[in-house]
C-alpha cells in the first residue's frame, strides 16, 4: 500500500476532519460479562460485582443502539462520528492497542471518552482505503484505568478474497505453533450470540447472501474482536496470576464460520506472543502482551 500524501485524492478532504470528543457512562453490570462467559464456555471468568474485567472485555459495555432507520445497508450506522462522510465504504476491523494501568471493575460506574486519533488515506489492491484510529480512555473512581486505540479500515470495492474464494474446510485441524492452545469451531449460533452481546449488526456475521454477493466473502465472517478475545484468553488461562499491562493485536486475514480455529501462543521474557491459525494459514491474527 502506498503511504498517504497531500496528492492522495482524499488527502486534503480528511485533513480538515476534526470531530470533537464524546463521553458516555456505563455501570459495568455483571450481566454482559456473565453472558460472554457462557457463550465461550468459561465458567471461571469474571461474573461478580468487584471482579476485574479480563483484558478487552470492556467491549461488552458502552454499547450504542441507533434507531433502525439510521442503519445502512451493511448494518452499520450510516453516519459515524469519527468517519469522514465519504460514501460507499465497506468496514473492516484491523487491530488496536491497549495500555492497562489497572483493570476495570464490574459493578462500578465508569466513564469513557472517545476521540479521533488519526484518519489516513491509502491505496490497496481492492481500491482506496481509509484508516481511522479511535482513541478511547476509560476512567473509574476518578482514575484513568486504561487507554485503547482501535484501527478501523473503510475500503472502496469488494473484499480482497473476492474472485478466489477459499474452500471452507470444516474438518481439517490447524497445527499448533506455540505450547499454549485453544481450539474452537465457531458456528452460526456463536456468531449470532457474539453479535448480540456487542450490538454488532454488520451483516457479514449473519447474512450469507450478503457476504458473498456484496462484500465478496465465501461465507459468514468470524468477528475480528472475537479472535482478539480468544488470543487474550490464552494468557488468562496460562498465566492467571500475571496482570496484563499492555497489548497490541493485528487482524491479517478473515476466518469463516465452520472453520476450525486454533488460538495458540508462547510466553516471552516479559509477556506472550499469540496468534490465530486455521488449516489455510498459520496466522490470521497476531497479538503481543506485556505483563505489568
Amino acid at each position: 500500500m502506498e503511504p498517504a500524501s497531500m496528492s492522495h485524492p482524499l488527502g486534503s478532504y480528511v485533513e480538515s476532519w476534526q470531530p470533537a470528543p464524546v463521553s458516555d457512562e456505563d455501570t459495568l453490570r455483571p450481566g454482559p460479562a456473565a453472558a460472554l462467559s457462557a457463550v465461550l464456555d468459561l465458567p471461571d471468568a469474571a461474573v461478580k460485582p468487584g471482579d476485574p474485567l479480563p483484558p478487552l472485555w470492556h467491549w461488552l459495555y458502552f454499547l450504542a443502539w441507533p434507531a433502525q432507520a439510521e442503519l445502512g445497508h451493511d448494518g452499520h450506522p450510516r453516519e459515524s462520528r469519527f468517519l469522514p462522510p465519504v460514501p460507499d465504504r465497506q468496514r473492516m476491523f484491523a487491530g488496536g492497542r491497549c495500555r492497562i494501568r489497572e483493570p476495570l471493575r464490574l459493578g462500578e460506574p465508569a466513564e469513557r471518552v472517545v476521540s479521533l486519533g488519526a484518519v489516513t488515506p491509502k491505496s490497496g489492491r481492492s481500491g482506496e482505503l481509509l484508516f481511522v484510529t479511535e482513541r478511547r480512555e476509560f476512567r473509574q473512581r476518578g482514575r484513568t484505568c486504561l487507554v485503547e486505540e482501535q484501527d478501523i479500515v473503510y475500503r472502496s470495492g469488494r473484499s480482497a478474497v473476492a474472485g478466489h474464494h477459499p474452500d471452507i474446510d470444516h474438518t481439517t485441524l490447524p497445527e499448533a505453533v506455540g505450547p499454549w492452545r485453544i481450539r474452537i469451531q465457531p458456528d452460526e449460533r456463536l456468531l449470532f450470540r457474539v453479535s448480540a452481546l456487542t450490538a454488532n449488526a454488520h451483516r457479514i456475521h449473519y447474512d450469507v447472501p450478503y457476504c458473498r454477493d456484496v462484500e465478496g466473502y465465501p461465507g459468514l465472517v468470524v468477528h475480528g474482536p472475537l479472535l482478539a478475545l480468544l488470543m487474550l484468553e490464552l494468557v488468562r488461562r496460562e498465566s492467571p496470576h500475571r496482570r496484563v499491562g499492555s497489548l497490541s493485536y493485528r487482524l491479517h486475514r478473515p476466518v469463516f464460520a465452520g472453520e476450525h480455529i486454533l488460538a495458540d501462543g508462547a510466553p516471552t521474557a516479559d509477556g506472550a506472543e499469540l496468534g490465530i491459525a486455521t488449516h489455510r494459514t498459520a496466522r490470521h491474527a497476531t497479538a503481543e502482551v506485556v505483563f505489568a
